[in-house]
């Protein structure tokens, strides 16, 4: 009896240690589990020019919201000194109205990005919930909505927003909800392609056999375990909107006076372009850099929050 009860204790040691140095063998293999800011953090210390876009964007943004805090009114008007060159006093000039070319971009990018921020919620909104509910429900009601989506993808936007335009007020209201109309089915289909992977998984088939209700489902379960989907469709979001805001603002059908944007800007520089650049060369770059940011940072997000890719 005692040597069966030595065999049994030697046995279960054995295990014990053959458990052990298995565990030690991974962990040295795949290394320590990773917090999704140590990936974020690794991701962009790896990228040069995520970091340095990441950088600007920030410093783009902080200005921005320090618009206010500069001497000059963007809306005064100072004939006298119209056209001015770049100096101390106005460090990237004066526009044909006399006024201060700086603080008027640092206006206009605050209505831009609140339009482009704005309606990215929006569409991520709506893009989410339809998606969620064409990829779980299935059958008719994917059907339907996905035919939906290839409708809105189908019309060439930025021509059926002016024809809106010519019929409701030109308000900042209706240019957000004009911009989310068109960019929210980019949003449905990523969600939608997720959640047909997600809701296979095993504790998504676990909560229905338990008989937890489908909102629950889609609220704990699925739409938490898309949020990297998300956060990048986001990222992207923003992008396309500023763009197309500046775009719609260039032809006059964005923003409208006494506000001011960088594409409102650029059109208003349209007719002195020859006698003055710098009037459409600094929103131009303003957009540049802010577009760009915006994707290339989107991509160094799914990177980082894409399991399959770290």
């Amino acid at each position: 009896m005692a040597r069966l009860i030595s065999e049994i204790n030697k046995a279960a040691l054995n295990r014990e240690l053959f458990r052990r140095i298995t565990r030690e063998k991974v962990n040295q293999d795949i290394g320590p589990e990773r917090t999704t800011w140590q990936n974020l953090k690794a991701v962009f210390l790896s990228n040069k020019a995520a970091l340095c876009c990441l950088i600007i964007l920030v410093i783009i943004i902080i200005a921005s919201l320090c618009a206010p805090l500069s001497p000059y009114d963007p809306d005064e008007m100072d004939l006298v000194n119209k056209m001015a060159a770049p100096s101390a006093e106005h460090i990237l000039g004066t526009d044909e109205m006399g006024r201060d070319e700086l603080t008027r971009v640092l206006y206009g990018g605050r209505v831009s990005l609140l339009v482009g921020v704005l309606s990215m919620l929006v569409s991520v909104i709506v893009g989410v919930f339809l998606g969620t509910v064409s990829g779980y429900c299935g059958g008719k009601t994917d059907v339907i909505l996905m035919r939906i989506v290839d409708m809105f993808q189908s019309v060439p936007s930025l021509l059926l927003i002016i024809v809106i335009y010519s019929i409701v007020p030109p308000t900042m209201t209706t240019l957000v909800f004009m911009l989310a109309m068109f960019s929210w089915p980019s949003v449905a289909r990523i969600v939608r392609a997720q959640t047909l992977t997600v809701k296979e998984r095993d504790y998504v088939l676990a909560a229905k056999t338990l008989g937890v209700s489908h909102h629950i489902i889609i609220i704990k379960h699925i739409i938490p375990n898309m949020t990297s989907q998300i956060i990048v469709a986001a990222s992207l979001a923003i992008a396309n909107a500023i763009l197309d805001e500046s775009t719609l603002s260039f032809l006059g059908y964005g923003v409208q006076l006494p506000k001011s944007s960088w594409g409102s800007m650029l059109q208003g520089a349209q007719q002195w372009m020859l006698y003055d650049p710098l009037l459409a060369l600094v929103p131009g770059i303003f957009i540049l850099l802010t577009v760009l940011c915006f994707n290339i940072i989107g991509d160094a997000l799914q990177q980082a929050l894409d399991p399959k890719l770290n």
